[in-house]
């Protein structure tokens, strides 16, 4: 794997919660911080971080600026890469909430809406507040010295499936995928930089790669 001092790159394709997500990176201390729509800067850097609110179709500006492409690169080559929400939805191979948007594929299975009812009862929708992360999955990286049962904030109607990757889910309308890890590709469908002492234990971790 790539160095932990060098540069991060932030993408943004006008769908994330950049603000946020930068002040939370450079309080980690995270060096060399770069918002970027560029292909190169993304190959240049050692860690890539893909936010995103909103609808999953936005990923498409991800192809049109070649930063797909970019981003399968830069993880081939070894550089830590963390998807937050839709960015970690991307990482699946598609979402029903576009279901003519590709997504990166790293991981098997698409992204399904969550259920109008579960166990008989109305399911509400959105998925939004805090829940507990469960099965946190020993020696994770990411998810290093999080607890089971630790509060982290969600806002999303659609949701990963649990696939072997899965470092952690959270139970509503069933399980999901909550975070996921497999060597340098990591991603949370919760906000990080929402979720308090938890959430900068997460983004903490990743920064410190």
């Amino acid at each position: 794997m790539v160095g932990a001092d060098g540069m991060l790159a932030v993408i943004d394709y006008k769908a994330g919660n950049l603000t946020s997500v930068v002040k939370a990176l450079n309080y980690l201390g995270a060096r060399d911080v770069v918002v970027t729509q560029s292909p190169e800067v993304v190959l240049a850097a050692d860690k890539v971080v893909l936010p995103g609110v909103g609808h999953f179709r936005a990923t498409e500006l991800l192809g049109e600026l070649g930063l797909t492409e970019a981003v399968r690169e830069s993880i081939a080559k070894g550089a830590w890469f963390l998807g937050i929400c839709v960015g970690l939805q991307w990482l699946f191979e598609g979402s029903t909430e576009a279901d003519e948007t590709a997504g990166l594929g790293e991981f098997a299975g698409r992204c399904e809406r969550f259920p109008e009812v579960y166990a008989g009862v109305e399911l509400k929708s959105p998925h939004v507040g805090w829940n507990s992360l469960e099965g946190v999955r020993e020696g994770s990286r990411l998810l290093r010295g999080v607890k089971d049962g630790g509060f982290v904030y969600f806002t999303h109607s659609w949701r990963a499936p649990a696939v072997q990757a899965t470092a952690a889910v959270t139970n509503y309308g069933g399980a999901f995928t909550a975070a996921v890890e497999r060597e340098n590709v990591m991603g949370v469908q919760f906000h990080p930089e929402k979720s308090a002492e938890v959430g900068l234990r997460v983004l903490g971790n990743f920064v410190e790669l």
